[in-house]
């Protein structure tokens, strides 16, 4: 087990809307958001801005009867609007219950009727409609309000269900002119101050792996803990900028959220859309951002396809120094001692093993940094200090890619339950292979598992696999309402089962190897964790998506998402016909392509066994969606995944 030894910051407050309340105090004339208007144009609003919005919005939600310990829905995508009710409804001691744009009606209408929701802020009439398609879809709802208005007919209909709806702008108009008027800031900042760290702040709800919703309820304390050491971790300046592009009701993007404004940087929205991002970032030049694998992947393939567009020489040249940037980045990594090491020995070996390929490649680096690593971080706004990757596993050559080229991703670790952060790697000194050090706030063990729960409470030693046990005052209060789901993955000792595998090393840092229950049993008793072999595959430029199945089978197989771009531009370099995709698919061309992909990757040299081997697999044409194999967080859901295919999967191992 290690612990993190890092003093907290006692000066911060024990709940967020004080805390951004200090930073108002602190740095009033500092951008806190950033968000465009009609034209494009991004129009900043500072700390000070965004006290008084929020506190204005407050006063308005309390004249509506909003009050502690009401538990209030908030159904909309990352934006301005959605911070501050966030803020505004934390700050009266209430509870906001987010989720997306992107949810099924189903959903919305479980959580908002589970979690006995009065009343629910959406970012469209859209929303409002899926959640509330009848009066027993939201039974406790009395009012409504909108981010953007809605039309009179959605008005008639939630009349008629009793629901009163308002405008957001025309209740932050209010709120305004309320502010100054003796009594009602007052009203608002006596309740900031009543709110304990022990306050349930958010209820999230999130499936698992089982389809079974569970609203996490996480405390101001979870989230403060993790702020109290924030600055431990990320060397984020005042006045420095972070362009967010995740859905904001996901834990791990909301707490960046906290911590941004807890190290006094700003909020610039974007969308994870390549036109609008890249277009963003050349307009805010942002030093920090976070994303999901998917987005970092999506990105490094992009710069690739565009180069070998390219072709000719420019296309020569961008290969030649990826792969020399990806030997030079490997070589410093072992002379500055960024390499994981799961069993001990000297450093010095490692320097040994690195000094003489960095001398022969840093020539080579240093014109590549000339001609194109440069240029590709440009693209990226040209002043990142760091990026973090969380949310799943980041792919091996994606990781390479961005080494390579000198930009700097943090990929880092956590679960909802955790608050989420867990682990990130040190800004420092990086190093890949692993999801970085324990953070500071939370402890960590590694344990003996059988079918994914604790046999034994002793840690194991650095370098063997086990569950991954976390525990600390970031750790969740519970599942709403579901005392039996909480008391099966915390146990008395504060424990938190996370469900994931994984081992640490000799400097503590840790690597997550897969999910306790989704480990694959073949028939001849070998154990195999999926994950490492979905995430190898995707790296190729043919595969966007892998997923393995084989539990109780003789062997392996996968069902193979292409990448359609990749596919359409091997079809066209080598004279395949190609006039319809889902034909060009079924063409043996193809599939010899895909199964000498999975050989090459899925072999002996990479480190894979025998009976890692996928022996049979299924192409898809289409793309996993949002909400029907995706989650939110744009990871592919296995059991969904399993039920949807169920026809193709049993094919394969016929």
């Amino acid at each position: 087990m290690k612990k993190n030894k890092m003093e907290p910051d006692k000066t911060l407050p024990n709940n967020i809307p004080l805390m951004v309340k200090q930073r108002a105090e602190i740095c009033p004339d500092l951008c806190a958001q950033a968000v465009k208007n009609n034209d494009g144009a991004f129009v900043f609003y500072s700390f000070s801005d965004v006290y008084k919005d929020f506190v204005s919005l407050a006063i308005a939600f309390s004249e509506l009867g909003i009050k502690r310990n009401d538990h209030v829905a908030l159904f909309s995508d990352n934006c301005r609007e959605w911070l501050l009710t966030d803020l505004a409804v934390l700050s009266l001691g209430a509870a906001d219950v987010p989720r997306g744009c992107d949810s099924m009606a189903n959903e919305l209408q479980y959580i908002i009727s589970f979690s006995e929701c009065k009343a629910a802020v959406f970012e469209n009439e859209r929303q409002f409609n899926k959640a509330v398609e009848k009066k027993e879809s939201a039974p406790l709802l009395e009012k409504a309000v909108f981010f953007n208005a809605p039309s009179e007919e959605t008005v008639q209909k939630a009349n008629s269900f009793g629901i009163t709806t308002y405008v957001f702008n025309d209740l932050l108009e209010k709120g305004r002119s309320l502010y100054e008027i003796p009594g009602k800031k007052e009203f608002v900042e006596k309740e900031m101050d009543a709110t304990q760290g022990s306050d349930i702040a958010t209820i999230l709800f999130t499936s698992g792996t089982t389809g079974t919703p569970k609203g996490v309820m996480l405390t101001h304390r979870n989230y403060m803990a993790q702020m109290e050491v924030v600055h431990h971790i990320l060397t984020v300046k005042p006045g420095d900028m972070w362009l967010t592009v995740l859905p904001v009701w996901h834990s791990f993007e909301r707490c960046l959220e906290y911590m941004a404004l807890t190290l006094k940087s700003g909020i610039a929205y974007s969308k994870p859309v390549s036109s609008i991002m890249l277009a963003d970032f050349a307009k805010i030049r942002p030093q920090w951002m976070c994303g999901v694998p998917r987005l970092w992947e999506s990105l490094a393939k992009g710069v690739k396809r565009a180069m070998k567009k390219e072709g000719g020489i420019k296309y020569k040249l961008f290969t030649f120094f990826i792969s020399a940037g990806t030997k030079y980045a490997w070589a410093k990594e072992h002379i500055t001692g960024c390499v994981c090491r799961f069993t001990k020995r000297p450093r010095l070996l490692d320097f040994i093993v690195g000094i003489l390929p960095f001398i022969v490649l840093w020539p080579v680096h240093a014109l590549g940094e000339l001609l194109v690593y440069r240029k590709i971080r440009d693209k990226l706004g040209g002043r990142i200090t760091a990026a973090i990757s969380g949310g799943g596993a980041l792919q091996y050559e994606t990781d390479c890619f961005y080494r390579a080229i000198g930009f700097k991703l943090l990929e880092g670790y956590g679960i909802t339950e955790a608050g989420p952060v867990l682990s990130v790697r040190n800004i420092f000194k990086p190093r890949p292979g692993c999801v970085g050090e324990i953070y500071p706030s939370a402890k960590i063990k590694i344990v003996a598992e059988k079918n994914g729960m604790p046999v034994s409470a002793e840690s194991l030693a650095p370098g063997k696999t086990g569950l991954v046990l976390a525990k600390g005052d970031q750790i969740m209060k519970g599942y709403f309402k579901q005392p039996e789901l909480t008391a099966g993955v915390i146990d008395n000792d504060g424990w938190l089962n996370t469900g994931d595998l994984g081992k640490l090393t000799v400097d503590g840092e840790i690597k997550i190897t897969g999910r306790a229950k989704d480990t694959i049993v073949l028939l001849n008793g070998e154990n195999i964790e999926p994950l490492g072999i979905e995430t190898a595959l995707c790296g190729s430029p043919y595969i966007e998506t892998a997923v393995v199945f084989g539990q109780d089978e003789k062997f392996l197989g996968a069902l193979i998402v292409g990448s359609k771009t990749g596919i359409m531009a091997y079809a066209e370099e080598n004279n395949i016909p190609c006039s319809d995709y889902e034909e060009l698919l079924a063409r043996p061309e193809i599939e010899d392509l895909i199964r000498s992909e999975i050989d090459s990757i899925i072999s002996a040299s990479n480190g894979f066994k025998p009976c890692e081997r996928i022996y049979r697999f299924f192409i898809l044409g289409k793309s996993f969606e949002i909400g029907r194999e995706l989650s939110a967080k744009q990871e592919f859901m296995r059991y969904k995944v399993a039920e949807l295919y169920k026809d193709k999967i049993a094919e394969m191992f016929e």
